[in-house]
Order: C-alpha cells, then structure tokens, then sequence
C-alpha cells in the first residue's frame, strides 16, 4: 500500500476533526466513541490512531482549532505601550464572542465544550487543558486591568486578580447562557453592555472612541 502524501494526511486529520465536532455535538463526549468518529470520517479506526493518541488528545485538537486565535489575541494584548491595555482587553474579548455568535463551528465547538462533555476519566487530561486555559485568560485580563488601573491612576476597590475572575466569570457565564438558548438575547451587544457595566464598577473607562468596529 502506497504511503499517503502530507496533504491526503492533513486531509484525514481535517476530515476526522470535521467528524468528531458533529458527533460530539450529537450524543456528548462520553457517550461518543472513536469507532463512531471513524465511521462519520469515512476512515478505520486505525487512522484516527495515526493522527490521535486518544479521545482526550482528538477533543484538545478540536478545540484547538477554534481556540488558538482566541488565545493569540490575548496573548497580543499589552504589548504596544501606545494603546490603551483596557481598549484592547475589550476588543480582543469582543472579537472571541463574535466569533462564537457568528460563526457556526465556533459555536458548536463551544456547545459540545460547555454543554456536553463530563470531565471524567480519560477525559480528565480535557480539564487539565481547559483549567490551563482559563489560568492564561485569567492571567492575561489581570494584566491588563492592573496596567488599566495604572495608566489611569485609578486604584482598583479590589486586586486586580479578583477583577479579573470577576470579569472572566461574566463572560464565561454570558456565553453559556446564550449557547442554552440563542434566541434570548444578542450575545455581543449584551457582552459589551455588561462588561463596560463591570469595569465601569471597578472605576474603569475605556478610552475615547468606540471600542469594537462592528461591520
């Protein structure tokens, strides 16, 4: 049998991440096998094996996929002293709940992530990996809000850690709620209100001109 090229491999990759999102999304993680990944993608079990150490290391990937720009822009966050850090915490926040209200394989990976998956088990490493995330998101707002804070010479009434779980907790909980039931409210309109709410509580503004530049 002839070795599969790089692209044809990529393509099964592809193909079984394409796979796992809709059957995760239709019978949850637990209850979803990698014989039912396989069978959706068109593939043998092998070739999830070939590209997969196990459902654990299949659901990271998938989740990756959607993710890593949202971390990255975090990640950017702060680093060009001319902007203001609060500015840019809000429009890189905003982007990533754009994203999950626009975009239907962003929505769905985080339904299957929020709603339908139980940490148990081998999934036990998929709660190391989102612990991991949520301390980098944390992390990364509690920078900015300290520098806010500083840039503004506005004390906050409590740490800026504090601020920051508060802050991650609300979007976490908005988005949430939303996934349970689209149709209740406009996602991104009442993210904003609400953190711009939050902040404005902690005695901080964001900076002169709009915060997000909508299309």
């Amino acid at each position: 049998m002839a070795r599969c090229t790089k692209e044809e491999a990529l393509a099964t990759r592809l193909r079984l991440l394409d796979a796992a999102e809709h059957v995760f999304a239709e019978k949850g993680v637990c209850r979803t096998s990698l014989h039912d990944i396989a069978q959706a993608a068109g593939v043998s079990r092998g070739a999830i094996y070939w590209h997969f150490k196990n459902k654990a290391d299949l659901f990271n990937a998938m989740m990756e996929r959607v993710t890593l720009p949202m971390e990255e822009a975090l990640h950017q966050v702060g680093h060009d002293g001319g902007l203001d850090p609060l500015d840019e915490l809000l429009r890189a926040i905003l982007d990533a709940v754009r994203k999950i209200a626009s975009d239907d394989r962003t929505r769905r990976v985080f339904e299957v992530a929020t709603l339908k998956v139980e940490y148990v088990n081998e999934l036990l490493a998929v709660q190391t990996r989102q612990l991991q995330i949520q301390a980098d998101a944390v992390g990364h707002m509690q920078r900015s809000l300290r520098d806010a804070s500083a840039r503004r010479a506005t004390p906050l009434p409590v740490s800026p850690l504090a601020a920051a779980h508060g802050l991650h907790a609300l979007v976490v909980g908005l988005i949430h709620t939303w996934l349970l039931a689209p149709q209740a409210f406009e996602l991104v309109d009442v993210a904003e209100m609400a953190m711009q709410t939050y902040l404005a509580g902690l005695g901080l503004k964001p900076g002169p001109g709009p915060v997000v530049h909508r299309d």
